[in-house]
């Protein structure tokens, strides 16, 4: 092995149930979410055409309800896919980890009420 080789640092897999580390390269993983990947990305350009129709209502002087109306529905179409993703994550990697380990089952279920947590602020 050469010196170079050497000072690289080892590239390990990331953790599907765990969050990216911030440094260092990582191999990209699937996801709880993986299995309807497809889905959600369809789901999150829809929502950004009815973003950009909410631009242009604007930019038309659209009456206010109407916008209203229209961001409403944009919202709602957001949090059915943080919904989604959080049922994903709940059935993946917390119950992965909970069958695992007790540990690690307790972590995520505090990961997963914070998560909640931020949601509901919203």
């Amino acid at each position: 092995m050469t010196a170079a080789a050497a000072a690289l640092p080892e590239v390990r897999p990331a953790d599907p149930c765990r969050p990216p580390r911030r440094t260092g390269a990582t191999r990209r993983t699937s996801r709880g979410y993986a299995s309807g990947k497809d889905d959600y990305l369809r789901r999150l350009r829809k929502i950004e055409g009815q973003v950009r129709g909410l631009e242009k209502m604007v930019e038309a002087d659209t009456w206010c309800p109407d916008v209203i109306l229209q961001v409403a529905s944009a919202t709602r179409a957001l949090q059915e896919v943080a919904v989604g993703m959080l049922n994903d994550h709940l059935r993946h990697c917390v119950s992965d980890a909970a069958r695992n380990s007790e540990a690690d089952g307790d972590q995520m279920l505090a990961e997963v009420a914070g998560t909640i947590r931020q949601v509901v602020r919203l």
